[in-house]
């Protein structure tokens, strides 16, 4: 792909001469001096590591089947139109040439080189490694061949079961390990590493994203949902079906899908490993776009009596971003206008400027600006300015939860004195549980919140009840190694602060209930972690909070949408006075995550229910 794909995939792979004196990115082997003939099945082997890896290799025969001529990874895929019997053994393999290569599709080669195996984003990532044939002598043979016929990858060839567990000896790591194609996804799918694939009439379970990407689903039942996501409801369901496609053609050219939307007919090209995603068809042939139509939802307005609390992650949101109208169309439109809303992600007045502003008074000022030309109320709002540089998030931005609430419906109860760094407390007033300050932030110097964001919380009154509304902004999952990772299981790193977190949160939640304990408390913002979670089920304890997604039908379960997988990272919690009322209405509001135009990554949720 042209220039603007060129700078994700100078991310993705590296020139192989530097890889190969590079030990966080290849595996090093020592070379021996001579070369050694070789198959492309003999080269790719059994295992995810090559038996030739570190070798010389000469000879090596095969049919190019695609061209990449953009990026850092510049080269070609070759395959061998005499496969073995063995099902395990790869007969199609990327050569590496790290200027644009000077061959075309249906060139029969041979090939010199060395077989390095390259771990896209490098060792420390965790990723597997690919095949491939660097410092490479190319010769070509003859043109115009036919092209090995693509291997199917379908509902019925991609087993149900994912990966098979690591070896304990090596870390975990199922590098090692003889593949069994037939029954694990991730086998099979190695073992077709650099063939040429093909997929027909796949949904679209991930949209088109801004690097010219997309997912699609070869299981169509698999955890579906009605909008046509595919749901992950558990680490142990990690949806095989799921694949991403780039193309080889020119990026005006790639199909602008959202979630939903079908690839009809044939996409075609090499299978190609990167960390953006793993397994990934580079295809040289596109199918044909054909939409769902899937539309923005709206959620129904609240009743007089019913209190409506939202939490919204706008997405780094500034003075200077272009976003301001369509987030104020969503709030009034989409999610109704609702009582509060837990905005996460404001960003101080200046943006990504790291100059020391730490105000966000112009942002939320704009957005409530907005809101109103937009049809919707004159919002009032709370918020904490954080220490500068403190928070984490895009360096200088300082974000930070906000809330907004609508004067006409709720009052905001302020106590004085909440700032950055003095933790609130919970009091007793006349019998009642009250805030020691409100606004105020839940134990700000806790290592636990450490270039993390501060739970903010605040005292609202809705007909005479008092409601505490936490907002929080959990840290990301950066750090955790991917779905397909070399270790199975792959590690969650970021469990450990966000565990630290929920701990935090949850004994606050119970200094309120031991005060009170029929106290309405809700627990909301950006969890960064899924329902089924252990950090939720930190959150939850024994019962002091409950996650209020649970409460729809497990297809529904998702504001979010990563590398195919619709989950759930956006939660509303509530206490036991709000879930036993039986009377609370939970709306996961999907007019982002799905789309391809989307204005934040995050689908807004919505709680209804009477105090």
């Amino acid at each position: 792909m042209p220039s603007k794909k060129s700078a994700r995939l100078a991310a993705l792979t590296v020139a192989a001469v530097c890889s190969v004196t590079t030990a966080t990115q290849v595996v090093v082997l020592p070379s021996p001096a001579h070369a050694d003939t070789a198959a492309i099945h003999d080269i790719q082997g059994s295992t995810r590591i090559s038996p030739y890896a570190g070798k010389q290799v000469t000879e090596v025969a095969g049919i190019v089947t695609g061209v990449r001529g953009y990026g850092s990874s510049k080269g070609f895929w070759m395959q061998d139109p005499n496969p073995d019997a063995d099902p395990a053994t790869s007969e199609g393999v990327f050569v590496f040439t790290s200027s644009t290569p000077k061959v075309a599709v249906g060139d029969a080669v041979l090939v010199a080189g060395t077989v390095t195996e390259f771990v896209p984003g490098g060792a420390s990532s965790g990723n597997q490694s690919v095949t491939e044939i660097t410092r490479a002598t190319v010769t070509v043979v003859s043109s115009g061949n036919a092209v090995p016929a693509a291997r199917v990858v379908d509902a019925t060839s991609v087993p149900a079961a994912y990966s098979p567990a690591g070896d304990t000896a090596a870390s975990g790591s199922v590098n090692g390990l003889p593949l069994r194609p037939a029954e694990y996804a991730l086998d099979f799918y190695e073992s077709l590493e650099g063939e040429n694939v093909q997929v027909a009439d796949t949904r679209v379970v991930g949209a088109t994203d801004p690097y010219t990407e997309l997912w699609v689903t070869v299981k169509p039942k698999e955890n579906a949902s009605s909008r046509g996501a595919t749901v992950y409801g558990s680490y142990d369901a990690q949806n095989s079906g799921r694949l991403q496609i780039q193309s080889l053609g020119a990026t005006a050219d790639f199909p602008v899908a959202n979630v939903g939307d079908v690839l009809k007919g044939t996409t075609s090209g090499p299978l190609d490993y990167n960390q953006y995603g793993g397994y990934t068809l580079v295809a040289n042939q596109l199918g044909t776009l054909e939409s769902a139509g899937t539309a923005r939802e709206t959620t129904r307005r609240q009743a007089r009596t019913e209190l409506a609390v939202a939490t919204y992650n706008v997405e780094n949101l500034d003075p200077s971003d272009s976003t301001f109208a369509a987030h104020a169309s969503a709030i009034v439109n989409n999610l109704r206008s609702p009582d509060i809303v837990s905005l996460e992600e404001i960003q101080d007045d200046n943006g990504a400027t790291n100059d020391g502003t730490v105000s966000a008074g112009q942002t939320l000022a704009k957005l409530t600006d907005a809101i109103v030309a937009a049809g919707g109320p004159r919002y009032d709002w709370r918020s904490i300015d954080p220490v500068n540089g403190a928070d984490g998030g895009e360096p200088g931005g300082n974000i930070r939860q906000a809330f907004l609430f609508n004067p006409e419906r709720v009052s905001f109860t302020d106590r004085a004195g909440g700032d950055a760094t003095t933790p609130v407390g919970v009091t007793k007033v006349r019998g009642k549980a009250a805030l020691t300050v409100s606004p105020g932030r839940i134990d700000p110097a806790n290592a636990a919140f450490a270039n993390s964001r501060k739970p903010l919380v605040g005292e609202f009154v809705f007909r005479g009840k008092t409601v505490f509304v936490i907002a929080n902004h959990l840290n990301s999952k950066g750090g955790d190694q991917g779905l397909t990772s070399q270790y199975q299981p792959p590690a969650r790193s970021s469990e450990v602060q966000r565990h630290a977190q929920a701990s935090a949160i949850h004994g606050f939640v119970e200094d309120v209930l031991h005060t009170q304990g029929n106290a309405d408390v809700i627990a909301l913002g950006d969890i960064n972690d899924f329902e089924f979670s252990g950090t939720a089920k930190i959150l939850e304890g024994d019962g002091e909070l409950w996650s209020a997604i649970k409460s729809l039908p497990r297809s529904e379960r998702y504001s979010y949408v990563y590398q195919g997988n619709a989950q759930t990272l956006d939660q509303i919690l509530v206490s036991p006075s709000i879930r036993r009322g039986c009377d609370f209405e939970y709306d996961s509001v999907h007019i982002n995550a799905e789309f391809n135009d989307q204005i934040s990554d995050h689908d807004p949720q919505v709680l209804r229910f009477r105090p």
